[in-house]
């Protein structure tokens, strides 16, 4: 039997026939759109709004990250000068001019509690200890700071295709639904359902590897932010101890 039906369709006539009923299907993004039911649009237009969140995470995130690393740079000789020659205040202005930066906010932190802790001349080792506790509080402040909106683009990065799939299921079974129901079978019949899927699904994939790529760039930079803050960290103990062996 399916020979025959083959053997049918081998013949010029059949062929033309058989391509003269189907409807011409545009491949447009207008054109597929129109042709859209409205749960894939859906799915598109869910699709929309994590690419625009995601791409304002990676802009806000490299803005932020370049501040901090200009910052950092500008602020770190300023500081170690100060402190080389023992002037604590003045080292704790030149941190607070520096808001953006991630290694003033750590510093700022254990300057002041050193600062504030003792009284005289003695630095005792309750004073070092409050200093480095207050050192440790600010780097995970600062370090939250620092992923704020990465999470996002993980999720983001990780549900995009499989979003973008279940659009093209949705896709597949009105192509399946349109066969089953028209009278007349050919490829125009299931276009309009084989181009919602294929649009999700580009969609889906164009939404997460740009958002898995940003994820993976940030986190090691701030993976090189919190290497630079423990040895920031490290230093300032070290020097409150020299302080302390001085006096």
């Amino acid at each position: 039997m399916i020979l025959a039906q083959l053997t049918q369709f081998a013949h010029p006539a059949a062929l033309a026939a058989f391509f003269q009923d189907q409807q011409p299907v545009g491949f447009s993004v207008v054109d597929m759109w129109h042709n859209m039911g409205w749960l894939p649009r859906c799915v598109v237009f869910l699709l929309l709004i994590m690419s625009v969140w995601s791409l304002a995470v990676m802009i806000d995130r490299a803005l932020y990250f370049s501040a901090a690393r200009k910052q950092s740079r500008e602020f770190a000789p300023k500081v170690a000068g100060a402190l080389k020659e023992g002037r604590l205040d003045e080292a704790i202005k030149v941190a607070d001019r520096s808001k953006k930066s991630h290694l003033a906010e750590v510093v700022t932190a254990g300057l002041q509690e050193f600062r504030n802790y003792g009284s005289g001349g003695t630095v005792t080792e309750d004073q070092v200890e409050a200093s480095q506790r207050a050192l440790e509080r600010s780097e995970a402040i600062v370090h939250a700071k620092l992923k704020r909106g990465l999470g996002g683009l993980a999720t983001i990065g990780s549900t995009a295709p499989f979003i973008g799939l279940f659009g093209t299921v949705i896709g597949i079974l009105d192509a399946f639904q349109s066969i089953a129901t028209s009278k007349t079978s050919g490829i125009g019949q299931v276009a309009g359902g084989i181009s919602e899927a294929l649009v999700t699904t580009a969609f889906g994939l164009f939404v997460a590897i740009p958002a898995v790529m940003a994820f993976n760039y940030f986190t090691n930079r701030v993976e090189a932010f919190d290497v630079e803050m423990d040895n920031s960290s490290s230093e300032l103990v070290d020097y409150f101890l020299k302080q302390g062996a001085r006096r």
